[in-house]
């Protein structure tokens, strides 16, 4: 209310300035033209004397016509010019200030005689005030021109009128703004206490009107959202494995957890020499799944991709993980070269990843991939199916790789409660309809309960591809898409990380793990380090990161031959030509930024290209000086969330693109456009140079953000709401069972 009131009352204030400031304008104009009019009747009264006198050259006449004509107390002074601007005569009291000259060139007549030429006048600023001057033309009795009679008019007056004048209009409008500001407490206080009134009697069932109804609405699920988490508040109020499981137990009375991915969580490869060893892919998918499904048990379906997977799972292509823990099931199914290069290098990244990401790839769509990925999509639905031992399960589908799976499953097992999962941005609609299966996708991912997605921008372009490619109804309140009389939820759930980290546990301490990385990199004691940790993906910014180390090392010298930035980059996709072009390029200006800047024992980049296990990726993030991340386009990205679950030292700086979907949460890293690379040099000198209590300030902030917001509350939030929708749809069956029944009775 008090803003409101002070932007009512500088609203007014700047209203009666302007009002003041026109009718200023407007009283000037008509006096003005007043004083022209009063100057031409006097002048054309005295003309035929002036005239006279003017032929015979008499000047004593002319000055006394003069007098005569200045004897009104507003009329300062008189004077008579030739052409020329030459006096003829003046009064005693005219001001020497003026200048005829200016005056007779200013009304000089177009033509040999003046007839017709109005009055004309302009203001002159003198040591006195305000003066206005007309020049009034004086003709003899053949219309030929003699020259001009100068009056000098007095605006003491106006000056005196116009600021009775403002003080009017200010009086005015103070009076007015302070009306209208009591009218409008008065009538907000009326209208607000007649809501609350209204609200109150319906919250009690007194009343039915309309127009309250979708707020009430709101009210009510916010009530019971926020009962629904102060109810599972532990000790603590931290979400853990053990509230998620207490989560599950209390909506969805401890049901197990299917999950679809494309990639296993456990990859079993041989090495050198026969043996099996165990790998953790280099994904942030797996990096946020792994621990609800530990927390939770299930079956993880996923696709058998390693070397010796076939040989650690059983005829059903089952084992269960992870290795000593057994806490779930991982059911791996089998695909030929043929489906893994139609599906997934095919239509999955060489399509849809550059479709959904803006990073400068041409997404690739072929009608062979497209068969693929539809027959690979249906055996992963058969599996989930085989795998459920219930008719209305609760599947977690994950990512871009099973878009038309959900609509697959939901034909086989109707009731079953399916999250979708969207790990990557979804693009705006323009951008979707490139593909030329895209309503078939839709389609198929309008299969699922709900769609969840990291950011409500995300979120909104789907609607918004829904709205333009398919016919479905809307529902923009419930934020919901309602297709054949089933309703599909569309939600904002930011996805995060482990909290506390297991991985964290399982790496020595800071010091400890400084001192190794500096000897493994042969760095002095003193150095210091930037880290990046990514797949080599164009979209993660690798060659822009590289651009912006060099950059920092051309503008801020003194950090050559001590920082080194080192880069750990997991081989990614390197059957498709994009991936081995990067993976060339990347090494390239590496190497070239090396032979640059380097010498013979520095070298400022640091390639590490080769799969990294968690415990040697969280060690590194827990040595270096800052963590560089500069995705081009992400959906979250997760490796700055691991750097700040990493550093319990509360030490180390995070710069961060913006366009990632973390720089909407982690608002106290260093938010850089990877694209300018003076902002990124600026960014990466102020992180080297950052003080330790800075440091300090914004890891503590940022660590207590990822704690709260960890991957159990993100998991606890989808499930929540699956089992509300889920015990929704049981009652709509079971209401409308007993419609059924009354009717078969009657």
């Amino acid at each position: 209310m008090l803003r409101f009131l002070i932007v009512l009352l500088i609203g007014l204030a700047v209203l009666g300035w302007v009002s003041s400031r026109i009718v200023s304008n407007l009283t000037n104009d008509w006096f003005q033209r007043d004083m022209a009019s009063r100057a031409q009747l006097a002048v054309n009264g005295a003309r035929s004397a002036l005239v006279e006198h003017w032929n015979d050259a008499d000047t004593d006449q002319i000055r006394q016509s003069l007098t005569a004509l200045a004897h009104d107390e507003r009329i300062l002074g008189a004077a008579a010019c030739k052409h020329n601007g030459d006096v003829i005569a003046a009064t005693h009291d005219f001001s020497p200030q003026i200048s005829l000259v200016e005056i007779a060139a200013a009304n000089q007549p177009s033509g040999a005689n003046t007839a017709g030429v109005q009055p004309s006048g302009h203001v002159v600023s003198l040591a006195g005030g305000r003066v206005f001057v007309t020049a009034i033309p004086i003709t003899a009795d053949d219309s030929s021109a003699l020259g001009f009679i100068v009056l000098v008019n007095d605006m003491a007056y106006i000056d005196r009128r116009e600021e009775e004048v403002h003080k009017l209009i200010l009086i005015a409008f103070i009076v007015l703004a302070c009306a209208a500001s009591l009218m409008t407490i008065i009538a907000t206080r009326v209208v607000r206490q007649g809501w609350t009134a209204e609200i109150r009697r319906f919250l009690r069932g007194g009343s039915h009107r309309r127009e309250f109804q979708p707020i009430v609405k709101d009210l009510r699920n916010l009530v019971a959202r926020i009962s629904t988490e102060r109810s599972m508040e532990d000790q603590n109020g931290a979400w853990t494995p053990a509230r998620l499981k207490q989560t599950l137990a209390q909506y969805l009375h401890g049901e197990k957890i299917l999950v679809l991915a494309n990639r296993e969580p456990y990859v079993h490869d041989r090495v050198p020499g026969g043996a099996i060893k165990v790998l953790h892919p280099a994904s942030g998918l797996v990096t946020a799944i792994e621990p609800v499904m530990r927390a939770c048990g299930g079956t993880w379906i996923a696709h058998g991709s390693g070397g010796a997977d076939r040989e650690t799972a059983d005829r059903n292509g089952r084992l269960r993980v992870p290795p000593g823990e057994e806490s779930y099931t991982l059911r791996r199914v089998w695909l030929t070269p043929q489906q893994e290069k139609g599906y997934y290098y095919g239509f999955a990244n060489e399509g849809l990843w550059p479709l959904c990401h803006i990073a400068h790839a041409r997404p690739v769509f072929r009608t062979e991939d497209w068969e693929h990925y539809q027959h690979v999509n249906q055996m992963f639905a058969d599996a989930v199916v085989e795998e459920s031992d219930t008719d209305d399960p609760i599947i977690l589908i994950q990512d871009y790789h099973f878009a038309v799976a959900p609509r697959m499953i939901r034909e086989s097992l109707p009731k079953a409660t399916i999250i979708t999962f969207w790990h990557i941005p979804w693009p705006n609609s323009e951008r979707f309809g490139i593909c030329p299966w895209s309503q078939e996708l839709l389609e198929g991912i309008l299969g699922s309960s709900i769609i969840g997605f990291h950011t409500q921008l995300h979120c909104n372009n789907f609607i918004d591809s829904i709205d333009r490619f398919l016919e479905a109804r809307i529902d923009r309140e419930q934020f919901a898409v309602i297709q054949q009389q089933r309703s599909t939820l569309v939600r904002a759930y930011p996805i995060s990380v482990e909290w506390p980290n297991h991985w964290v546990d399982a790496v020595p301490p800071v010091a400890e793990c400084r001192q190794s990385v500096l000897e493994e990199l042969h760095l002095k004691p003193n150095a210091l380090i930037g880290v990046g940790i990514d797949r080599l993906d164009y979209t993660k910014g690798v060659e822009e990161r590289l651009w912006g180390v060099e950059r920092l090392l051309e503008r801020f010298p003194e950090f050559c031959g001590r920082f080194t930035f080192v880069q750990l980059a997991a081989p990614s996709r390197t059957v498709i030509e994009r991936y081995r072009q990067l993976n060339d390029s990347v090494e390239q200006l590496a190497d070239r930024i090396n032979n640059r800047v380097g010498d013979g024992e520095y070298r400022p980049v640091i390639l590490l290209r080769s799969h990294h296990e968690p415990p040697t990726v969280f060690r590194y993030l827990r040595a270096a000086n800052l963590c560089y991340v500069s995705s081009l386009h992400d959906g979250m990205n997760l490796v700055a969330k691991e750097f700040i679950a990493a550093r319990d030292d509360e030490r180390g700086v995070l710069i961060l693109s913006h366009f990632t979907g973390a720089s909407r949460e982690l608002t106290e890293a260093l938010i850089v456009n990877p694209y300018d690379l003076e902002e990124v040099s600026d960014a990466l000198a102020a992180a080297l140079y950052m003080r330790s209590d800075e440091q300090a300030e914004r890891m503590r902030s940022m660590r207590a953000l990822v704690a709260e917001y960890n991957i159990y509350r993100w998991a606890g939030r989808m499930l929540i709401d699956a089992a509300t929708l889920r015990a929704r749809e049981r009652s709509r069956r079971s209401a409308r069972r007993r419609a059924h029944y009354e009717r078969l009775h009657r």
